[in-house]
């Protein structure tokens, strides 16, 4: 959902729906497919320290898992501080590079939009016929706080 800036905004029942979801990625057997495309993540709150688990999209890409968002929870994960996550039913640690520079989010939204068209629409990225990602529509994307989390999984 995006508001009148553009902007990408949570879902008015978003807090249900990932309890729900954190409910199935830790089913073993469930995490397998329900997880196929989704990991979770276990963010500290910098400032709070209270603990957030976030359940979000990825793309495999070159070795590592791409993850992009606007929202403030990533203002948490910092490059070279690792991150627990579940990704297929196991709690790991991730190694975490932050992509906040135009060149890199727009480069790498847009590996994550062709591979994921819900991404795209949720972002606000229109494709064309080839499911190339509109430029213009990436860079919004970042002047509105979009960033890139690659993560490496140990």
């Amino acid at each position: 959902m995006t508001n009148d800036s553009g902007r990408a905004e949570t879902m008015a029942l978003q807090g249900v729906a990932n309890r729900f979801v954190r409910g199935l990625l830790r089913v073993p057997f469930l995490s397998r497919v329900v997880g196929r495309r989704l990991i979770t993540l276990y963010v500290v709150g910098r400032k709070s320290g209270r603990r957030y688990t976030v359940p979000v999209a990825y793309t495999p890409h070159e070795g590592a898992l791409l993850i992009g968002s606007p929202f403030a929870w990533g203002k948490n994960l910092r490059t070279g501080e690792p991150v627990e996550v579940r990704f297929k039913g196991e709690r790991r640690l991730a190694d975490v590079t932050v992509l906040a520079d135009e060149a890199a989010v727009v480069e790498n939204y847009a590996v994550i939009a062709r591979d994921n068209h819900n991404f795209a629409k949720f972002n606000k990225i229109g494709l064309d016929g080839d499911g190339d990602p509109d430029r213009d529509d990436l860079r919004s994307a970042w002047a509105a706080g979009a960033r890139v989390f690659r993560l490496t999984l140990r």
